[in-house]
């Protein structure tokens, strides 16, 4: 299958005279999504009621969607499901793989890790107390740092901020070597290239659905468990839809087979309608084909950038094989000029301390909007069209 950009740009509702560079952090809306979450509401929430979580097929949502999430991040089918958040999930993996590995009681992350995964895994060790520690070293070191103490890997395969990617085959075999088992963090990944969790070995992986999987804002994450630990992994947290039975009722917990015991609690079924939905764009696309094609942009617009705006410094890796979807650059004003960006139709956003963070998404964004966008930076950087009060003004989201 050859991939038709142009085609799937028409199938995303875009805001006419807005180049959109922010897909990373939230995607748009795809056009079938109205229309399904529509039905959702007024012909099997409004009509079947209740009765929709059989006819309506609501209780297998979960499974069914996390299969369809499977073929796009590299998963064996049947081991990926739906529901909650990505910190939950990220919980769930964290806690399953420190009981599988007992005797170890180091968690390893990195400090470029998106802190909601070091908040959680912090949460974590200090309920669990007894001498469990979470370790963090630079995104550079993770390798060389994974020795015979370390029980879990925490690592995010693209870093949030600089668009830097990890290596997930070499850490994971490194991790294994070690006897390790590895939690990836799948936020800046699912939807962006081209992951390969069976082939790299992974033991367990995470990720949100509304970055490039576009399904809304608040949409359901996923945790995949590879095969070989599907029916060993215990859940932490042992919900009600975890249980073997649920609807047996027992007062002792059961864990459900393989992925299943890895729901929590009830699944938000509009919020799935929705990314059921987006994720139909993605029938019509090789992941192959969408990794070259973000690259040629991210590298269109920093050789661009670069030329007009010397001003900014590139904080991205230049190395293809080492970055995301995404270019990020750094400037002690990068707040004040993503405002002024936005107030001029370019959608990206800023990072603290000083990144302006662009993402690239081949599913609606193409060659002329990535010359545009630069172009528009070059005219902020070179009049300072940013150095305007209402651009200083900080807003509760960045």
């Amino acid at each position: 299958m050859t991939t038709d950009f142009d085609a799937t740009k028409a199938m995303f509702d875009l805001p006419e005279g807005v180049i959109y560079l922010d897909g990373n952090s939230l995607g748009p809306l795809p056009r079938g999504v109205a229309d399904r979450v529509g039905r959702a509401i007024t012909a099997e929430w409004g009509q079947m009621l209740i009765t929709g979580w059989n006819k309506a097929g609501w209780m297998d949502m979960p499974a069914r969607v996390g299969d369809r999430i499977a073929r796009l991040i590299g998963a064996e089918p049947g081991h990926v499901v739906m529901g909650d958040t990505l910190s939950i999930k990220v919980y769930q993996a964290l806690a399953s793989a420190l009981e599988m590995n007992p005797g170890r009681k180091v968690i390893l992350s990195d400090t470029g890790n998106f802190p909601s995964d070091l908040y959680m895994a912090d949460g974590l060790v200090r309920t669990l107390g007894q001498g469990y520690a979470l370790r963090t070293v630079a995104p550079e070191d993770v390798l060389d740092a994974i020795d015979d103490t370390v029980a879990v890997t925490l690592i995010t395969e693209v870093d949030y901020r600089t668009g830097r990617r990890h290596d997930m085959k070499a850490i994971t075999a490194r991790a294994h070597a070690m006897g390790a088992l590895t939690v990836w963090d799948l936020a800046h990944s699912a939807g962006a290239l081209d992951c390969d969790l069976s082939g790299a070995q992974a033991d367990f992986a995470v990720g949100c659905t509304y970055k490039y999987l576009n399904s809304g804002p608040g949409g359901p994450a996923f945790i995949y468990v590879a095969p070989r630990h599907a029916d060993r992994a215990r859940p932490a947290l042992s919900g009600w839809l975890g249980h073997a039975a649920p609807f047996a009722f027992d007062l002792d917990y059961r864990p459900g087979a393989g992925i299943e015991r890895m729901r929590v609690g009830t699944p938000p079924i509009l919020q799935l309608a929705a990314l059921d939905a987006a994720l139909d764009v993605w029938d019509h696309v090789a992941m192959a084909d969408l990794r070259a094609r973000s690259l040629a942009l991210s590298d269109a617009f920093i050789a661009a950038v670069e030329r007009a705006c010397p001003d900014l410094t590139l904080t991205t890796p230049r190395d293809p094989a080492m970055r995301g979807s995404q270019a990020s650059f750094r400037h002690p004003q990068g707040y004040a000029i993503m405002q002024s960006l936005i107030a001029r139709g370019v959608i990206g956003d800023f990072r603290a301390p000083d990144i302006l963070r662009f993402g690239f998404t081949p599913l609606f964004i193409g060659f002329d909007e990535v010359e545009r966008a630069a172009t528009i930076l070059a005219e902020v950087m070179a009049n300072r069209l940013w150095d305007r009060p209402e651009y200083h003004a900080r807003a509760k989201v960045t």
